[in-house]
């Protein structure tokens, strides 16, 4: 069995605490919070909820530590240092800044000897592993994403993190003809903005200055300033009543031709609809943390991405079960 730790209990804890239940070669040993424990009430009997200050004292009882911070200011913080005592996975997906973090956690993890694979997910993850096929099969051509309509958990805390800020969601909107351009082969060259929109609803504290908060949004540098941004302020009761749920999705359209003239052309598209955008990240997650259990069983160490990483080492069933079943 894979001994399993998840840091952090939210909505992607609680994915992952389901997702573990699905994977039989699997097993939750302890939940880890920054809050206090006692306040924490996981549906796993008979696993620990500790105090994140007491994480090193597992440091030989657990296999692989799933990670499920925060893009913004947890993860960078808080994979580096975990990977110095264990076999760590991240679902970091602040994209500009994904270089900067590999460098940070392999220099931890290499030093550790742990395996750390970082921003797993569906974008950046199984979106990435769809770009890299694309652009492998049609090189001469281009490559689209669009994310939505649907929330944005990484652009939500973003906006959570805001002074004055008491909770907020952001919703990700694909703009329907810049799709629709795609779709046609028509290649067309697309700026971010031209491609989404960004709607925030939030719910201000009170006495809080509401101008400032929608600037500040809005300016977000990786987040929201290169979009066209709708700022909505609204209650908490109308927040939970109309915008509960975590839905997501979206789609990777490579574009291209062959032929000794590019005379054929070829569209590839991959696409999600989730309804549930944490319980599917999370499921990402528990796949790879299989990945980084075998890999540091072999020996490896130091940081991976889901680029570096071939499918046989995601799933339980063995190489010669793959062959006869899925080739």
């Amino acid at each position: 069995m894979i001994r399993v730790g998840i840091y952090g209990y939210g909505n992607l804890g609680r994915g992952v605490e389901s997702a573990i239940r699905q994977n039989n070669d699997m097993e939750l040993v302890a939940v880890f919070t920054r809050r206090s424990p006692e306040s924490v009430k996981i549906r796993t009997q008979g696993v620990a909820v500790c105090h994140a200050d007491d994480i090193e004292s597992y440091k030989d009882k657990i296999d692989v530590l799933i990670l499920c911070g925060g893009s913004a200011t947890d993860l960078p913080v808080q994979t580096p240092e975990m990977a110095k005592h264990f076999n760590v996975i991240d679902s970091f997906d602040t994209h500009a800044r994904i270089p900067e973090h590999f460098a940070n956690v392999n220099a931890s993890a290499k030093e550790s000897g742990k395996i750390a694979i970082i921003s797993v997910g569906w974008d950046p993850g199984m979106f990435s592993l769809m770009r890299a096929y694309g652009i492998a099969i049609l090189p001469e051509g281009k490559d689209y994403t669009f994310w939505g309509k649907g929330v944005s958990q990484g652009h939500s805390d973003a906006i959570r993190r805001v002074d004055g800020v008491l909770d907020g969601k952001q919703y990700t909107i694909p703009v329907d003809s810049a799709l629709d351009a795609v779709r046609s082969g028509a290649n067309p060259d697309l700026t971010v903005r031209e491609k989404h929109i960004r709607e925030c609803f939030v719910v201000a504290k009170e006495g809080a200055d509401k101008a400032r908060i929608e600037k500040e949004i809005k300016e977000m540098k990786n987040y929201f300033a290169d979009y066209d941004t709708t700022v909505h302020f609204i209650s908490k009761e109308e927040l939970d009543r109309d915008h509960s749920g975590i839905p997501h999705g979206g789609f990777v359209i490579r574009s291209g031709k062959t032929g000794l003239n590019g005379e054929h052309n070829h569209i590839i598209e991959y696409s999600l609809k989730l309804d549930s955008n944490p319980e599917f990240t999370s499921s990402v997650l528990v796949a790879y943390a299989r990945a980084a259990h075998r890999l540091n069983s072999e020996g490896q160490s130091g940081c991976k991405t889901v680029l570096d990483i071939a499918p046989s080492y995601l799933t339980q069933a063995s190489k010669e079960e793959l062959y006869k079943t899925l080739l």
